[in-house]
């Protein structure tokens, strides 16, 4: 398993209140998955040639630019593997940080998370984008110096803990503080193919409970089946019912945890699969664990 798998698998499985990776550069043999997870995350395009998919929205990236994750909203990003992508990502707990609010007077710090639907703020390496840069170079050296004290001596450096937690306050204040201008509201200019796959992408959230074709998806979009695959593929990076799947997978996480006493069986034609037994099959392919194991851990 390639240091980007073990990055993911880290971001699914940890129970840790903060992940910090700063500047990993891509390699061409991997794929990137379509994911999802329960930390906010703070993603800063550094340099390549990089379209980021979230939800149903496409976004053309470029260096210095800040996008803010609630994480539960699916997305991926879809580099062109003829460049070096470079990208530093911040996930942490926001149960962890919400227990600070009440002390540090500030209510609405995670605002840019919550109510701003998944926002890309268009630094452009100014000033502000090269604090946050600084920010979460400082904040992953650290995070690293903790696990490496904790693998020796057996125990946590709590003073170095708590360094990094208001490292990361810090960091939340600022990107309050940026989330406020008018500047960081960006409006794409889309061309007729990135239009054209957001629409699919749309239509796919809305209706990926029922029984879903491409010949229905192509009639309902007044598109032609080869023009609707193709230019899914081609923008996003993955295919029409990779997606679907995708939104699947999203839906069954999110029931798991708020249903508990529902069955699988439920669970599982609620959200569109055929039968009980490919569900779970796909469930344990993706996620590495069962339906019910999982229900069980993020019941705990």
């Amino acid at each position: 398993m390639d240091q980007f798998n073990d990055i993911y698998k880290q971001l699914n499985m940890t129970d840790n209140w903060l992940n910090a990776f700063y500047r990993i550069q891509g390699l061409e043999s991997y794929e990137f998955p379509f994911h999802s997870h329960h930390e906010y995350e703070i993603y800063f395009f550094c340099s390549g040639d990089c379209k980021y998919l979230i939800n149903n929205h496409i976004y053309e990236l470029e260096p210095g630019d800040i996008i803010l994750l609630d994480g539960l909203t699916l997305h991926k990003p879809n580099p062109n593997k003829n460049t070096a992508y470079t990208r530093s990502m911040l996930h942490f707990s926001p149960d962890w940080v919400k227990e600070l609010l009440p002390s540090l007077g500030i209510p609405n710090l995670l605002d840019p998370f919550r109510k701003l639907n998944n926002f890309l703020i268009r630094t452009g390496y100014n000033e502000s984008g090269q604090y946050v840069d600084e920010k979460m170079k400082r904040i992953a050296m650290m995070q690293s110096q903790l696990g490496e004290e904790k693998q020796r001596t057996g125990k946590e450096n709590e003073v170095l803990k708590a360094e990094v937690k208001l490292e990361l306050i810090q960091l939340l204040v600022k990107i309050y503080k940026m989330s406020q201008e008018e500047l960081a509201q960006v409006s794409n200019k889309k061309s007729e193919k990135e239009l054209h796959a957001e629409n699919i992408a749309t239509w796919i959230n809305d209706h990926f409970k029922e029984k879903i074709s491409l010949d229905r998806l192509a009639e309902e979009l007044n598109l032609s089946k080869y023009y609707a695959s193709h230019v899914f593929k081609e923008v996003t990076g993955f295919t029409v019912m990779e997606y679907v799947m995708g939104c699947r997978l999203r839906e069954v996480k999110f029931l798991l945890e708020t249903k508990p006493k529902e069955t699988l069986a439920d669970i599982s034609r609620e959200v569109g699969f055929e039968s009980v037994a490919h569900f779970s099959r796909f469930f344990k392919e993706k996620v590495g664990m069962t339906p019910s194991q999982y229900r069980k851990t993020r019941l705990q």
